[in-house]
């Protein structure tokens, strides 16, 4: 009996306490500090004209 409880001890796994870093995300692409949402909807773009504008800014963002 007292080697089934023994076994039984062995079989037991716990995962080690480790503690990671927690790090800010990084986001790529649109400035969230310098750029106004509200003021690039008021300027009421037309679909083609957007369509246009973000190709533009697109290729200004890869360096084409």
């Amino acid at each position: 009996m007292n080697n089934k409880k023994e076994e039984l001890k062995k079989d037991n796994v716990e995962e080690p306490t480790v503690e990671y870093e927690v790090q800010k995300p990084i986001f790529k692409g649109i400035d969230r500090d310098t750029f106004d949402f509200d003021a690039e909807f008021a300027k009421g773009l037309t679909p083609e004209e957007a369509k246009v504008e973000s190709k533009r800014r697109i290729r200004e963002w890869w360096g084409k």
